[in-house]
């Protein structure tokens, strides 16, 4: 079984378990490895009772219609929580987007890469760190990487324009990637 990532740093939480990983880029765009897979990153939250930090086991991943791409046990992560993941195709920041979603589709958080995984037919799992959410945003920070996980210089420099927000969406990030590197099997 491979975790599969979308970026270096969501890469790095996963060694950090000691299991076989392997970088698929944002939206899976680099390819998925072989074999069974579990999508492991961060994702966003799409209601109010998620709260930065928590991880999800998740049991469902689902397109925007609320269609089943993938059913399966939890993987037993202790310090993780039963949830659904949301697949899209682009990061949603807006709170009120956020909230429409998940009642239209009764997902707990959304991720780019999990409903590629699903579509592969070899998804086994998704373990998934909330770092954000409709109340504590990404902000222009959401804009800072490209579709291949490299900086965007446009983006970086709205994301220096606002420190405040960016710090602390970068303070969410960071915690989020702690907890899920945190969480045993």
């Amino acid at each position: 079984m491979t975790l599969a990532c979308a970026t270096k740093t969501e890469e790095r939480a996963a060694r950090r378990r000691g299991v076989r990983t392997a970088l698929v880029g944002i939206g899976a765009r680099r390819g998925l490895p072989d074999g069974p897979v579990v999508s492991f990153g961060l994702a966003g939250g799409l209601h109010d009772g998620l709260a930065c930090g928590d991880v999800l086991d998740a049991t469902r991943v689902v397109d925007s219609d609320g269609t089943v791409l993938w059913e399966g046990s939890p993987l037993g992560v202790r310090g993780a929580r039963p949830g659904t993941i949301l697949a899209v195709d682009a990061v949603v920041d807006d709170p009120a987007e956020r909230r429409r979603l998940h009642e239209r589709t009764g997902a707990d958080a959304a991720d780019m890469e999990s409903g590629v995984l699903a579509r592969s037919g070899r998804l086994v799992g998704c373990l998934r760190a909330i770092s954000d959410t409709p109340a504590r945003t990404l902000g222009p920070l959401a804009q800072v990487l490209d579709g291949d996980g490299r900086l965007r210089p446009g983006g970086v420099a709205r994301a220096l324009a606002a420190p405040r927000h960016t710090g602390r969406a970068l303070a969410d990030v960071r915690g989020a990637l702690k907890k899920l590197s945190g969480v045993s099997a």
